[in-house]
Formats: C-alpha cells, sequence, structure tokens
C-alpha cells in the first residue's frame, strides 16, 4: 500500500477540489493559496467514508477516460504525447498494473471488462464473445481462453504468448478482429448467424485444400501449387490465413535461415457486414472432398435449407494492397458476382512502384521519378527506366485491399488470378530500387521497360557489340508459366541465349535483372569464344574447312557456355547494399526449379550447363558434324 499511498494525493489533485471553492476559483488556481495540509485535510474529510478499493477503482477511471488528442499548437501538448507513449511502454510488473492495463485496452476497443473476485482473472466480454485472462499474484500470464456465444472456452496459444511479450498492440488488434467479425447489422442472432457462416466457409476451404494433396507434399508446393494455397486454420483470435504466392528469394532466404519466419503473399478470410443481402451458406456444402469430372471439388446446391440471407459477406483480406490491373479486377467481379466500390484507377506501373518502395521502406521517393538503379555483383550497374504507358483501360489498375465474395467456389479462381498478377508484379518490381539515378552515375547498362497488353512487356536495350536496339519479350502466361523472345537487327550478332534458356531463366528466378546479367555475360563469351577460333583458323585451310568452322561459330547461338548459364543467378555473399540478390548462392538458385514447377523440367545445375540445346535444330546438326 506505499506505493499506493503515495500517488494517491498527485492523482485525486486533478480531479478533486475542496468543498466550497467554485471551479472557476479552483481552475484559475486558487488551490495554491490553500496550505498542504489543509488540502490533504479536506480531500481526507471527503474520502473518509469511502473505502479504499473505490477510491482506487475511481483514480484509475480517470486515468482510462479516453482524452481527445491535444492539438498540435495546444502548450501542453508535447508533455501529453509524452505521457502516453509512456504508458504504452510501461513494463507491467505487477497483478494491479497489468489488471489495468487490460481494463485500459478492453475500453480502448469498445467492449467490457471485470474483475473475478479472486482478483487473479481479468473478463474482457462483449454480447458475442468473452476472453479470460488468469494471471499468477505476480502479475506473469498463466492461461487465455476465447468463448463464442454459445461454445465452450478454447485455450488461445497465440493470445497467451502476446500477453506475455508485453506486446499489448498484437493482444488489441485481436480483440479488434473479433469485435469486427459481428459487426453485421441486426440482433444477436442475426450476428451469430453471420459467425456461423464463417464457420461453413473454413471449413469448405480446408476441405478444398485437402484436394489431390500427398502426404509428403511441403509448404512451398501448396503455396503455388494448391487450390487454396496453403492454408493455416483459425485458431483462437487469430483469422484463417491463406498464403498463396513465394517468390524465389522468399524461398531461398527462408532456405539460407532455417527458423526464420519468411513467408509469401497472404490473405485472411473473414465476414463482413454491409447494406446489401446476401444469400451465405450455414452449413459446409462440399461434397466428401471429392474432385469432380473437371478436377474441382463438387458442391451441394444452395437451398434455403443450407443458406440464410444476411447483410454481410465474406471477405479475402490482404495484408499489404495488391496492385491488380482492370482486367483482373473485372474478372474477379465476373466471378464473385460483386461489384468492387471505391476503386482509384491509376496507371498500373505506377501502383506497382508505389508498393515496392514501400515494401523497401522508401515511400518518401516520388512515384514518378522512373529511372531506377539496381546493383548486381561482378557486373556493371543497371539502370532501368520504367515506362509507365498511357492511361489505357487495359494497363490501368488499383490497388485493392480485399475482395468480397459469398460462395467457397469462387475462392480457387480468384486466388489462380492474384498468383498470376503477383508474379508479373514481382518481374517489374525487380527493376525498382531505392537508388535513382543521378549525374555522376557512369558506366551504366541503360533498360527501359515497356508494358504491353494483358500481363507482358518487353526489356529494350542497346546490343553489347553493335548500336542496335535489342529486345526481350517476356509474357507472363500464369504464375508458373512464362514465354520469352529475344529480337535482334537482322544483322547483329547473336547473344547467345535462346528463347528457352531465357524463358525457363525467368522462371528460376523471377528477377529481370539477374536474366539480363545473364544473357549480357552470355554475349561477352561469344566474343570471346570467336576471339579464340579467329587466332587458330589457318588461312591456308580449304574452303569446306571454313565453312565448318563458320557452321560451329554459329552454332553458338543455341547452345549457352556452362560458365555463362551457371552464372546466371551467382551472386556474392558479400555486401551490396542496394541488390536484393546478394544474399543468395548458385547452387541454391539452380534448385528452385523443383519448387517453382511441379510438373515442368527441373532447373538443376546440369541442366542450366546445357539449357538450351535441346531447343534448335541446328545445334543438333552441329553436334553431329563435331561427331
Amino acid at each position: 500500500m506505499e506505493e499506493q499511498g503515495g500517488q494517491q494525493p498527485l492523482l485525486l489533485f486533478s480531479f478533486c477540489r475542496p468543498q466550497g471553492m467554485s471551479e472557476w476559483e479552483f481552475s484559475l488556481g486558487a488551490v495554491a493559496v490553500i496550505s498542504t495540509n489543509a488540502l490533504m485535510e479536506q480531500l481526507y474529510l471527503k474520502y473518509q467514508q469511502r473505502p479504499w478499493t473505490e477510491t482506487l477503482k475511481l483514480v484509475h477511471f480517470c486515468m482510462d477516460k479516453p482524452r481527445p488528442s491535444p492539438a498540435s499548437n495546444a502548450p501542453d501538448a508535447p508533455l501529453l504525447s509524452c505521457m502516453e507513449k509512456l504508458q504504452r511502454t510501461l513494463n507491467d510488473k505487477s497483478l494491479f498494473s497489468v489488471m489495468n492495463r487490460l481494463e485500459s485496452l478492453a475500453k480502448q476497443k469498445g467492449l467490457n471488462s471485470h474483475v473475478s473476485p479472486s482478483g487473479t482473472a481479468c473478463y474482457i466480454t462483449s454480447d458475442m464473445f468473452y476472453i479470460e485472462v488468469q494471471l499468477e499474484k505476480d502479475g506473469r500470464v498463466m492461461d487465455v481462453k476465447l468463448a463464442h456465444l454459445g461454445e465452450a472456452p478454447v485455450i488461445c496459444d497465440d493470445l497467451v504468448q502476446h500477453l506475455r511479450m508485453k506486446n499489448y498492440d498484437a493482444f488489441g488488434k485481436i480483440l479488434e478482429d473479433l469485435s469486427n467479425l459481428y459487426q453485421i447489422p441486426g440482433n444477436s442472432e442475426m450476428k451469430a448467424k453471420g459467425y456461423l457462416a464463417l464457420q461453413s466457409l473454413e471449413k469448405d476451404l480446408y476441405s478444398m485444400s485437402l484436394l489431390h494433396r500427398s502426404q509428403d507434399v511441403n509448404r512451398v508446393t501448396e503455396v503455388l501449387h494448391g487450390k487454396v494455397g496453403h492454408l493455416v486454420p483459425r485458431t483462437g483470435g487469430t483469422p484463417m490465413n491463406i498464403e498463396f504466392y513465394i517468390s524465389p528469394y522468399q524461398i531461398l532466404e527462408a532456405e539460407l535461415n532455417p527458423g526464420s519466419l519468411v513467408c509469401g503473399t497472404k490473405a485472411v478470410v473473414t465476414v463482413e457486414g454491409t447494406d446489401v443481402l446476401h444469400k451465405l451458406p450455414l452449413s459446409p456444402l462440399v461434397v466428401d472432398s471429392q474432385a469432380g469430372e473437371d478436377g474441382n471439388p463438387t458442391f451441394l446446391p444452395l437451398t434455403n435449407e443450407l443458406s440464410m440471407d444476411l447483410s454481410a459477406y465474406f471477405l479475402l483480406k490482404f495484408h499489404q494492397p495488391i496492385p491488380l490491373s482492370l482486367s483482373s479486377i473485372e474478372e474477379i467481379q465476373m466471378l464473385t458476382g460483386i461489384q468492387i466500390t471505391a476503386l482509384k484507377l491509376a496507371p498500373l506501373y505506377e501502383l506497382i512502384i508505389q508498393s515496392a518502395l514501400k515494401e523497401k521502406g522508401r515511400e518518401d521517393l516520388s512515384t514518378h521519378n522512373s529511372c531506377f538503379i539496381v546493383s548486381l555483383p561482378d557486373c556493371p550497374k543497371h539502370c532501368y527506366f520504367i515506362n509507365k504507358g498511357p492511361e489505357k483501360s487495359n494497363l490501368a489498375g488499383a490497388l485493392l485491399s480485399k475482395i468480397p465474395f459469398t460462395h467457397p467456389k469462387c475462392v480457387p479462381a480468384v486466388i489462380e488470378i492474384l498468383r498470376h498478377q503477383v508474379a508479373y508484379n514481382s518481374l517489374i518490381s525487380s527493376c525498382v530500387s531505392d537508388k535513382c539515378l543521378s549525374e555522376d552515375d557512369s558506366e551504366l547498362l541503360y533498360f527501359e521497360v515497356t508494358p504491353h497488353k494483358n500481363t507482358s512487356f518487353s526489356v529494350f536495350f542497346i546490343h553489347p557489340t553493335r548500336e542496335n536496339l535489342a529486345c526481350v519479350t517476356i509474357d507472363v502466361v500464369t504464375s508458373r508459366e512464362v514465354q520469352c523472345s529475344l529480337h535482334l537487327h537482322p544483322e547483329d550478332p547473336t547473344l547467345n541465349s535462346s528463347d528457352g534458356f531465357i524463358s525457363r531463366s525467368v522462371k528460376c528466378c523471377m528477377s529481370v535483372p539477374v536474366v539480363m546479367r545473364a544473357i549480357f555475360r552470355n554475349a561477352a563469351k561469344v566474343g570471346a569464344d570467336s576471339e579464340t577460333h579467329g587466332t587458330e583458323v589457318d588461312t591456308k585451310q580449304k574452303p569446306e574447312l571454313q565453312r565448318e568452322q563458320i557452321t560451329d561459330s554459329n552454332s553458338l547461338e543455341e547452345r549457352p557456355s556452362v560458365a555463362g548459364q551457371e552464372d546466371l543467378v551467382k551472386t556474392n555473399m558479400e555486401s551490396v547494399p542496394d541488390s536484393p540478390e546478394q544474399t543468395l548462392s548458385t547452387a541454391k538458385l539452380e534448385t528452385l526449379g523443383d519448387e517453382m514447377e511441379k510438373s515442368n523440367t527441373t532447373v538443376s545445375t546440369e541442366t542450366l550447363s546445357g539449357v538450351g540445346g535441346s531447343d534448335s535444330t541446328a545445334s543438333t546438326e552441329a553436334a553431329r558434324k563435331d561427331k
């Protein structure tokens, strides 16, 4: 009681005035003329009839009462701001302080709270659910239980972990998410029906995730090829989430750092209230997890017995907004039958650049700047100019943070559209860095990225040994299929990179700068080989032998060198600050084919060393002549 007794006069001073003194006099500071003893005597007389516990409760109620944010020009604004920060970061070390923090957090989220008679349990309640936090007498968290209306309480390990780590922000976010589950127009019965519909959806999605799934399937394969991606069921206060895309570099980051929490693009499954009625299922619709003739699950018809009209719909919510092309948005709307409103259309490439800079923590950089410097080991710096294109409908897009739907059958098709778009965005984002073009940059390789319709684009550059333009066209057919073609001036020498090699290289690393580096290295290898052959050719050879030599030299276009292919994704573990590829190794990237392609040709060290050799009859004929 010593600590509490020491705090009582200071805390009570702010809201208690002596009897007989007007509020106006008190506010003017008239209390300053009263001696400390007289003031304390008046306070004691006022509260002598009240128990100390009631006084403490009143004090904490006044402390927890939300205050309006102070105006920036108010003289006490800095002090109040510092006090709020101190309160948020206080290290609660006693039962009393933890209880006070939980009750304060509940009030902030619009929930009720009360303490058990024993004083070691705090209940955070609403009309639809409650959370029970059990504490030791020293304030340590023992257990946290969550119970929805009509359900038995279950232990929530995620909530326990957050409170033990004093992560009240994460705990508050879960309280907010739980409250949002029931933000459905209507009475408690209608809110409970909305929660029942969400449970039915979750069961159907889980059943769909088991379709064609082998026991030894790994997470990456599920993410890239699963019907609904890699699905993690809802546990306690953490909602169900779906991971549906992961990049090659994220895969390698996870492999190089075992135990690290590397995850790809995710969506949270939830329900949200609306002003329009939608027919939602109230029981699972998937029939015994069996796929139909087309490989998709079979669903029960949405009859009145299995569904109900509710002012709500299901949502796929993203942690960060995803840039989607207008054509992709229209396709999603056709699948779900729900119009996505409040879209702010903008050039798609501008949105992709904006998202890439935000991911790199450089939101301060202007998206109007389209020239970016990308550094890679063992090669000159690249400068990428991203041509955003005119604001035509097929090049426009919008940032989407959520996708509404009403039936589980929509989810696989929506997931596939999202995968396709995110794969395309990843390639464009690989040309974006936090370093922009400056006047002192020299010895740069310049590239221009130009969009085409749908999900294809071209990369223009100057031929390494000539002054004509060359172009690589990249068409992202699906998230798992990429088709590339190299276009050269008819009079320019080959770059020693076949279309098949470039396509497989893009799928392997999903990085435009890494692929362009490989093309330039292969071109340099052609020049070196040509010089070597030129010095060895005897001018007195017969014409037939000279023609044979020319044939072998031309066949290099379809037979990329071993060194060039092994260097395709070779990166240095030494520091290159603005290069995400710096942490990757050749051996790791060469195994990406197993993860990126479930049934396609595997990209391994052996295939990389000879990739493209089977793409041309010219190489076969040349090999036969060599024999």
